[in-house]
């Protein structure tokens, strides 16, 4: 799993930075899934409609993480692991045909302002002047111990290039670890906040973005919704102060389409791990009234199957309806882009550079996992694996000058409780 530390946010400071700018993304994919943009995150919705979008599929290439495809076709890392679960999320084989869970049902709510599902960890936003139409992010929330609280509530502020005021809870959990933090973080990419925050009426809690954008999809923060720094700029520039905020927790979620009853399950949150019982009984009665109302036949072992899995894919189950396995060799097959978003490149490693020995494994595979995972922390710690001997290390660099190797060091160690050799340069560089 990967490691994100400092992920909080709670106290927002609402004055200017004029030293801060703000980076416009340069996102523009051309795939379409049946007229539906994957860039926009837009859905039509007609009268009665809860459920949108399409079950895809895209072939992996050598160097893709599960988290750059993810990220690439607007899914967070819960959605791609969890349908992708026989490949290896940070070292997929080149080759691999990656199942993108691209359908969704849209939670039992009224279509308005803004519903964040924390059993799906996605968002839905419902624009007011556009009653057909749904957008929605993945998202990253509360990790056990901070969670995201529920209930509705509504945006009271906004606020681009925010400072982050440290919360006194968050200095202590570092000041635990060694690790100290300002009083106040500036605008930066150093910010856990992101490039755009909004406050909820929900006091010290914010809808923001993330300086480690491949959290999203896990519960990673004290407590605040984490989006993509290119979806919340989006949203951030839709959303008006005062839109209502609804936050829920329904791991399933049932959706007529053309004829057809799906059920969507996702595993329910730690925190209601003891509710589970309770959650099943109250579908299985839904789906018990469907079935008597509509007068339909129920395939009951698929809903257990379905309840067991919680891969978060709308499944059909009346009876003699298609499989999970049949959704997934009829998913639309996407090309594979020529380069995925952000996907994070390496810079070569010279003579003249500072680096660090990260740690040495007899595996390659672990070796491997290891340099992807500091490839992709926020911001990127560039690592590869080196061949040495019978072995393999991971060497991470290239750094200008032992303060940064020394910084780097402590960002590790703090992470991945691993304490790693600064490397001097091989040559002294003539500049």
């Amino acid at each position: 799993m990967l490691s994100i530390l400092a992920s909080g946010c709670q106290h927002l400071a609402f004055f200017p930075n004029d030293n801060a700018k703000v980076v416009i993304p340069e996102f523009q994919p051309e795939t379409e899934i049946a007229s539906e943009s994957i860039s926009t995150h837009e859905f039509q919705l007609s009268d009665g409609q809860n459920i949108v979008g399409k079950i895809a599929a895209v072939n992996s290439r050598e160097d893709d993480t599960l988290s750059d495809i993810a990220r690439h076709f607007g899914l967070g890392y819960n959605d791609i692991s969890i349908a992708n679960s026989n490949i290896a999320p940070w070292t997929p084989e080149a080759g691999s045909r990656v199942l993108l869970p691209l359908q969704f049902i849209l939670p039992d709510t009224p279509h308005k302002g803004i519903v964040l599902n924390l059993a799906n960890m996605r968002l839905f936003y419902y624009p007011k002047q556009q009653p057909y139409k749904v957008f929605t992010y993945p998202v990253g929330i509360g990790r056990q111990g901070w969670n995201t609280p529920m209930g509705l509530t509504s945006v009271v502020a906004k606020k681009a290039n925010p400072s982050w005021v440290v919360p006194e809870s968050i200095h202590q959990e570092h000041a635990q670890k060694g690790d100290s933090l300002p009083r106040v973080v500036a605008a930066g990419p150093d910010n856990p906040l992101g490039l755009y925050a909004m406050r909820l009426g929900f006091p010290r809690y914010l809808i923001h973005g993330t300086n480690k954008p491949y959290g999203i999809g896990m519960q990673i923060s004290h407590g605040c919704v984490q989006l993509y720094p290119e979806d919340i700029e989006v949203l951030f520039k839709k959303v008006s102060v005062g839109m209502p905020v609804r936050i829920i927790h329904q791991p399933y979620l049932t959706a007529w389409d053309q004829d057809m009853l799906y059920l969507e399950a996702n595993e329910p949150l730690q925190k209601w791990t003891n509710d589970k019982p309770r959650l099943k009984k109250q579908l299985l009665k839904q789906l018990h009234g469907i079935s008597a109302k509509k007068n339909v036949v129920i395939d009951w072992d698929k809903v257990d199957r379905i309840i067991q899995r919680s891969d978060g894919i709308p499944t059909p189950i009346l009876a003699q309806s298609p499989d999970v396995a049949d959704i997934a060799a009829n998913a639309v097959q996407l090309a594979h882009p020529e380069q995925l978003y952000r996907q994070p490149v390496v810079e070569e490693l010279k003579d003249s550079d500072w680096s660090a020995l990260v740690a040495s494994f007899d595996n390659e595979t672990e070796a491997q996992q290891l340099a992807t995972m500091l490839n992709h922390q926020g911001p990127i710690i560039p690592a590869r694996k080196v061949r040495k001997d019978n072995g393999y290390q991971v060497i991470a660099g290239p750094f200008k000058n032992k303060k940064e190797v020394n910084a780097v060091a402590k960002r590790i160690r703090m992470d991945f409780e691993i304490d790693v050799e600064p490397l001097k340069p091989r040559i002294i560089s003539a500049n």
